[in-house]
């Protein structure tokens, strides 16, 4: 006990070092999880420090992100490329030790996280992979998909509502290999939370279906293994264990107390600490048994050493399925992506339908899933309003998880983070859907994905007031704006079936970020174009309908409001009107053009420019310019037919010749 005692220093006093270098951080959590992470990393945790990407790792999740130094202590100390050099490093301008744990930033780090709760949801989505890869790979015993999913979570995770999302689904699926340790200290920034969380965490948790072992003393070795082996050992459902922890233990003044949660103890207090730990060593010193204790690189790599054996036995047996597992953990597409995805293509211009977008988006995604089994997703509780059910659609069920289709529930911030970690865990693409003025509730999951680079693909009907009687509570008037000013964060709005599936296209193949994918709920027409204005749709703006001389006006349209333009166009070219117009699906993935493209598409000299559509105007005056126009929403929406509320609002033929001609002259 001494021994493994003085293992679980070492990380207190890193974690409290390190925080007072910086000035900055967090030690309490740190400080008062370290004997439950010492277990857990020495006895059970199955992860090679040498190859942090292995894929049948184990997930360890620190969704109290704030307690970031409680990670960056045990990917150190247990041999991952972390130097002690970083540690002291610890919230400075690019080191590999960010104030909070950043996924791509420092090896060993499995997921972003910081806002609270989100870290849960992104494990329950690791194990929903790991158990779908499982039901997808396994065979005659040979698994080379079996790890489990493990999740510090605190007071404030538990608080915030994604957290209940998120583990109510994960109790719904079984998820046996889910184990989450709750640092229940009674303690928030705040102070002792009994003044604002009383909940009954254990009950609340069992009626999700989960296990739940209470009143684990988390200072005590056995007590914390003994939950764990018996954790492992429940199958049929996610565990939670209930720890009891003291905040900031070894302190003397401070552990216990709000003061150990979010700021350095200071150099008394610390010295204090190490007299009462007898932790003889200075600052970011550890000894070499301690180092030799925690270092597991030798016996990370035999475990990785096994496990390629074993999946060399599978590969023998099934080369097909071996390739396969291959090709999709390392997050390649087939061969034959390029003829399918042209094929899909150039159906919808040969099919040359009129619908929605979004049943343009189903059109696409039935055309790509076919031949894309690490495609996985679905919707919010809205599967018939979103067309996210193809034909070769099966649902995800506790007792049988071969399928692809997963029944979210009414969870959007939940579904988005969860598909995160889907996408996080590899060997699956993930979607979902929801109304696009639902996505304000999953805003901060949509964030943390383009955060993390993440090839993540979010659909979103019902785009703007064209969806009509539900009036102007379901009407999406900034959301639009505000997703493209997400950094990393790519954005299409289509105008028909063409353009829908080149956006489900692009959305496939980006690798370094998420997608969203508006669509309307509107029947659109079919829009007419050359070979050359096909190919240029992937390039997020072009020039889809021209005039015989240098324009005098270019028209700049999305979505639903393209064909409505072209119509207008015509009008004015019957007027005499030299008039362009642009089709720009896609904002972001034009002004990733060179300059030579984006100036024949949107010349320069021409400063007259008009451009529309149904959502907030402000967005699309980098476009026009000073001496142009935006025929935008400004307002909130109102109840009436589509098409009504369009008119109403201006978005009308008429009223765009009436602009052009005051803008004309």
């Amino acid at each position: 006990m001494e021994n493994r005692r003085e293992l679980a220093n070492a990380i207190r006093a890193l974690s409290m070092d390190a925080v007072q270098q910086a000035n900055s951080g967090h030690p309490g959590m740190p400080m008062g999880m370290a004997d439950i992470a010492e277990v857990l990393w020495n006895d059970f945790l199955k992860h090679n420090p040498n190859n942090p990407n292995w894929p049948d790792r184990d997930r360890f999740v620190v969704s109290n992100g704030h307690g970031s130094m409680l990670l960056y202590s045990l990917l150190h100390l247990s041999g991952y490329d972390l130097s002690i050099q970083d540690l002291k490093d610890f919230r400075q301008l690019n080191s590999k030790t960010p104030g909070h744990p950043e996924y791509g930033d420092t090896p060993g780090v499995e997921t972003t996280t910081g806002p609270l709760g989100q870290g849960v949801a992104n494990a329950v989505g690791m194990a929903i992979a790991e158990k779908m890869l499982a039901a997808q790979f396994n065979k005659d015993n040979i698994n080379i998909v079996d790890h489990y999913t493990y999740v510090f979570v605190g007071d404030g995770c538990l608080m915030e509502g994604i957290s209940h999302e998120a583990c109510s689904l994960a109790g719904t699926l079984g998820l046996g290999k889910l184990i989450v340790f709750y640092d229940d200290n009674g303690i928030s920034i705040d102070g002792e939370i009994e003044g604002w969380f009383t909940d009954d965490t254990p009950m609340r948790f069992r009626s999700y279906g989960w296990d739940v072992i209470e009143n684990v003393d988390g200072h005590d070795v056995t007590q914390v293994k003994n939950a764990i082996d018996s954790a492992r050992n429940e199958i049929s459902k996610p565990t939670l264990i209930c720890c009891k922890t003291i905040i900031g233990w070894g302190a003397p003044n401070k552990q216990g107390t709000g003061d150990a949660h979010g700021a350095p103890l200071g150099e008394d207090e610390i010295k204090l600490v190490r007299e009462k730990i007898n932790w003889q060593y200075p600052p970011f010193e550890i000894p070499e048994s301690i180092y030799s204790a925690w270092r597991a690189s030798s016996a990370g790599a035999e475990k990785e050493e096994q496990w390629q054996e074993t999946f060399e036995s599978y590969k023998s047996k099934y080369p097909e399925l071996a390739a396969e597992f291959v090709r999709r953990t390392t997050n390649k597409l087939p061969e034959h992506w390029e003829s399918v995805s042209q094929e899909v293509i150039q159906n919808a211009v040969e099919e040359k339908k009129t619908v929605a977008t979004r049943k343009a988006s189903e059109l696409a995604l039935d055309g790509y899933a076919k031949h894309l089994p690490e495609i996985v997703g679905g919707s919010a509780d809205l599967t018939p309003s979103n067309n996210t059910w193809w034909s070769g659609s099966k649902d995800i069920e506790v007792d049988d998880t071969t399928g692809n289709y997963l029944r979210y529930g009414v969870r959007e911030f939940g579904m988005s983070a969860i598909n995160s970690g889907i996408a996080l865990h590899g060997g699956f693409i993930p979607y979902s859907a929801t109304f696009l003025v639902f996505s304000d509730y999953a805003r901060n999951a949509l964030r943390m994905s383009a955060l993390m680079g993440l090839r993540n693909i979010f659909i979103f009907t019902h785009d703007s007031i064209g969806l009509g009687e539900d009036g102007p509570t379901h009407q999406a008037i900034e959301q639009t704006a505000t997703l493209r000013m997400i950094p990393n964060m790519s954005v299409w709005r289509t105008a028909d079936t063409v353009e829908s599936a080149v956006a489900w296209k692009s959305a496939i193949e980006r690798t370094n970020g998420p997608t969203s994918l508006i669509f309307s709920r509107q029947n659109l027409p079919f829009i007419e174009r050359t070979n050359d204005q096909v190919a240029a749709i992937a390039k997020g703006g072009y020039v889809l309908h021209d005039c015989d001389q240098v324009p005098e006006l270019i028209l700049i349209a999305a979505g639903s409001e393209v064909s409505i333009t072209l119509s207008a166009a015509k009008q004015l070219a019957q007027l005499g009107k030299q008039v362009r117009v642009v089709s720009m699906p896609s904002t972001d993935v034009f002004d990733q053009q060179d300059d030579t493209y984006k100036e024949a598409v949107l010349p320069a000299a021409v400063t007259k420019r008009l451009a529309i559509e149904a959502g907030v105007s402000d967005y699309w005056c980098k476009y026009v310019g000073l001496q142009g126009r935006v025929i935008g929403m400004d307002t909130f929406g109102a109840s009436a037919p589509g098409n009504v509320a369009m008119q109403y609002f201006g978005f009308s033929e008429a009223n765009i010749v009436l602009h052009a001609n005051e803008m004309l002259g």
